[in-house]
């Protein structure tokens, strides 16, 4: 069998490990894949974006599935143009991930079908919204519309950081395109939990919850990240929170999908807020999250090939799902700056010395056979154990033989 990855992070890699140890025994491509990919996989010199090069290489190769797993290919509609080309694809279509390509559709997608989630308005116009922030009580959390490396959120304290982030976003250029329209809305409080789930477009398989650490800082302090680490589970998510989520937002966000046209198959992203007038939805992703994959994935026990198969042929409700009972956590070594500017380029020491521990790269190269530093977010340590104290330690301590110049880590992942 031969399968086609498309992404180079931590999530692709974890994604990567989880596929090759499936029966069906594939041969495993990933493009663009990292140093750590490499090890595993053949990688292959196109960027996750050169739609036109993976479907060239795909209609001359052809793979009997590919993976589309980070955000921008699905919004431009990769999976579309697979199947336009009769390869089997994995992941939502550009209709359906618009779910997470654009705020203010899944605002007014959630307002539609009675979905839980804040209040809110958006906006296309800068004064308009400059004035709109002069009657809210802060904070508010302001959103870049379309997409921005899980970094186009700013939540807002003050009135005048809340313009700041507004002017920012519109006028300054901050996200690009995604920062011309804008969401505000009220600021939720309450924990923060993550639900990933399996979907053909009509059954939905939760995976295990998990709760990612978005801020670079311990303490939660300093700017948001891409995700500096995740736990798996949830402390937060009991069994009756399981139970609402699924009835008032698992099940209708798909079936809303499915009766607007845009049935969602693939992995589906729950960011939820456990408010005290319950559980209502922060954000939706349109893939697996990073680095949540790195802690979840681990504790799946079936073959991730047969679910993304299932998954395509819209059989997943036939399709058993088995998870560990155990706790994950993955803790992100990250380099000096980000997620504002680093440099790239210095030797990772220590690989090889980690023990009972599994090793994501996300942001590396191989240079004349030295594994080197090679993004923002660099690594991703994941470990397991009975219980959340166990699996925390281990992590913590798999990690201490790494060494990068301007390394640093949260030292606080799990532990809030």
């Amino acid at each position: 069998m031969k399968l086609l990855l498309i992404g180079g992070g931590g999530r692709e890699h974890a994604i990567a490990w989880k596929l090759s140890q499936s029966r069906h025994m594939p041969e495993l491509f990933v493009a663009p894949g990292n140093a750590g990919i490499a090890q595993i996989a053949t990688c292959l010199p196109y960027p996750a974006t050169d739609l036109d090069g993976i479907c060239s290489w795909a209609e001359s190769n052809k793979p009997d599935l590919v993976f589309v797993a980070p955000d921008d290919p699905l919004a431009l509609g990769l999976v579309d143009k697979l199947e336009a080309l009769g390869i089997p694809a994995f992941g939502p279509r550009a209709n359906a991930a618009i779910l997470e390509g654009s705020k203010v559709f899944s605002k007014a997608f959630m307002q539609k079908h009675g979905i839980p989630t804040a209040k809110y308005q958006t906006f296309d116009d800068q004064t308009a919204a400059l004035a709109y922030l002069e009657t809210q009580s802060m904070p508010v959390v302001i959103k870049a519309d379309g997409l921005a490396l899980g970094k186009g959120v700013i939540i807002a304290q003050t009135e005048d950081e809340a313009r700041d982030a507004v002017i920012s976003m519109m006028s300054g250029g901050r996200f690009g395109a995604s920062g011309n329209r804008v969401v505000i809305e009220e600021c939720m409080t309450g924990p923060e939990v993550t639900v990933l789930a399996f979907t053909d477009g009509a059954t939905v398989k939760a995976m295990p919850s998990s709760q990612d650490h978005k801020r670079a800082f311990d303490g939660d302090q300093g700017p948001n990240t891409g995700g500096m680490g995740a736990i798996c589970p949830s402390p937060h998510y009991t069994p009756d929170i399981a139970a609402i989520c699924e009835r008032d937002i698992f099940l209708p966000t798909i079936q809303g999908m499915a009766t607007e046209g845009r049935p969602f198959k693939g992995v589906i992203y729950f960011g939820l807020m456990l408010t005290p007038d319950g559980p209502k939805v922060i954000e939706y992703n349109a893939r697996f999250g990073d680095p949540e994959a790195q802690a979840i994935l681990p504790l799946l026990d079936s073959d991730l090939v047969d679910i993304c198969l299932a998954i395509i042929d819209g059989k997943l409700a036939d399709c058993p799902i088995a998870w560990r009972k155990q706790a994950s956590v993955c803790i992100v070594m990250a380099s000096g700056g980000y997620p504002g500017d680093y440099p790239k380029g210095f030797p990772i020491t220590g690989l090889d010395d980690v023990q009972d521990a599994i090793v994501f790269h996300a942001g590396t190269a191989n240079t004349n056979g030295q594994v080197v530093t090679n993004g923002g977010r660099v690594l991703g340590i994941t470990a397991l154990g009975e219980n959340m104290p166990e699996a925390l330690a281990a992590a913590y301590t798999a990690l201490r033989p790494i060494a990068f110049e301007g390394a640093f880590f949260r030292t606080d992942i799990g532990r809030l």
